[in-house]
């Protein structure tokens, strides 16, 4: 088919730079309209992206500023689910697809385009991020992946292209690893790390932080202030929680904290290895969870851990725009109702380590959980309750008995 307007997602990197030319030569008269995400990438990633797509071939350029809508709409409620991918991952490239995919809906039908474009490869989890996102807004809207279908195999091969072509690019093959980069984290991946062997070159690939072994001797003590389980003030001063974010960000690379190397189960299928900064993210994860501990009762949180992973996966593996992913949501937000309070750490070193928790609503009662005299519990009611709690136990240790 031979389309005539296509929106192409756009980050001015080599995957798209190299799309555009490849799209005006194989659809012929075709207007392509490039779609850039400010997620907080950075300005260095923003820099010149109008002037490079129109040289390259786009008769037209949004750059939209989706920062707050990302962190508003897509961080808070997983960082109220407290999900993650696999235990630890935090999710830092699924939170940008879906609202990415949403944004492209929204241009695509303002400049009545007849299909959309990405640049994710055929092995990756973007594709399906991307795709599904426009299937939620779009269903029946065409979706050009070059990766899956033109002669190019290898990020070397677009290289090639690009130079045969006189693209402007800010790599090369020396530097040529895969990055994301977002307000929320920074991935790596390619090159001496696709081989699980090989001990990632931190002091080269590093850009958020340092690693724990470079960060200050002394430690740093800050304080998380939620409501609702929402981060709203750093250290006493009310924020934003985008703010929150970039200033922890800061805060956490300096001391070495959020930097995780895994090998995680794609969505296709396969594995791969990645490194990870997460400096901020880390952070408020571990200060939310100390703050529920305090909070929830015990079946309310670990039914949510239950809830947290499936949330996490759900949106590692393009399932944000599902029923459940909504039903999950609308869970957690009835536990976080009471999910107020302080919480004080100790950064050191790529530690961090609790300094101190309170809450308007704790559960903690510290007449109760201490070993004098409580009014509330009776010594005495323990025997009863562990005659009853052990009775199955007791009746089959009978059965076995008498079988003998």
């Amino acid at each position: 088919m031979n389309y005539k307007k296509i929106v192409l997602a756009y980050s001015g990197g080599l995957d798209t730079s190299v799309i555009i030319t490849w799209l005006k030569e194989n659809y012929e008269g075709c207007e392509v309209i490039a779609v850039t995400g400010d997620v907080g990438q950075g300005e260095n990633e923003l820099e010149g992206l109008e002037e490079k797509a129109k040289k390259t071939g786009a008769s037209k350029i949004y750059v939209l500023d989706l920062k707050e809508e990302m962190v508003n709409d897509y961080i808070i409620p997983t960082i109220k689910a407290g999900a993650t991918y696999e235990n630890v991952y935090l999710l830092g490239t699924p939170f940008s697809r879906p609202l990415i995919a949403k944004k492209l809906v929204e241009i695509a039908k303002k400049e009545n385009a007849d299909a959309i474009c990405h640049g994710c490869t055929g092995k990756g989890n973007d594709q399906v991020r991307f795709e599904l996102g426009v299937k939620a807004f779009a269903p029946d809207m065409p979706v050009i992946a070059p990766w899956r279908t033109w002669d190019i195999k290898s990020r070397e091969d677009e290289i090639e292209y690009a130079e045969k072509h006189n693209i402007p690019l800010k790599i090369n093959r020396e530097t040529n690893y895969s990055k994301d980069k977002n307000l929320w984290h920074l991935s790596h991946e390619g090159l001496d790390l696709e081989n699980p062997l090989n001990v990632p070159q931190y002091d080269k690939i590093l850009e958020m932080g340092v690693t724990p072994q470079k960060a200050p001797d002394k430690e740093e003590i800050i304080k998380l202030t939620f409501e609702k389980g929402v981060p709203v003030a750093l250290n006493d001063k009310k924020m934003s929680t985008l703010d929150i974010i970039l200033k922890l960000n800061e805060i956490g690379g300096k001391n070495g904290i959020g930097i995780l190397d895994m090998v995680e189960n794609r969505l296709v299928g396969m594995k791969s290895r990645g490194v990870y900064e997460t400096p901020g993210g880390t952070i408020i994860y571990k200060a939310h969870e100390l703050l529920e501990s305090i909070c929830l009762d015990k079946e309310t949180a670990h039914y949510k851990q239950s809830v947290a992973d499936k949330f996490g996966e759900l949106l590692y593996n393009a399932g944000w725009f599902s029923p459940l992913r909504e039903a999950l949501s609308a869970f957690v937000d009835k536990t976080q109702e009471t999910v107020t309070g302080d919480v004080g750490l100790k950064l050191y070193k790529g530690n961090i380590i609790s300094n101190g928790i309170s809450s308007p609503y704790s559960l903690y009662s510290e007449q109760t959980a201490s070993f004098g005299e409580d009014e509330d519990f009776d010594q005495e009611d323990s025997k009863g309750f562990i005659n009853l709690y052990g009775l199955p136990t007791k009746v089959r240790s009978k059965m076995i008995e008498n079988k003998k």
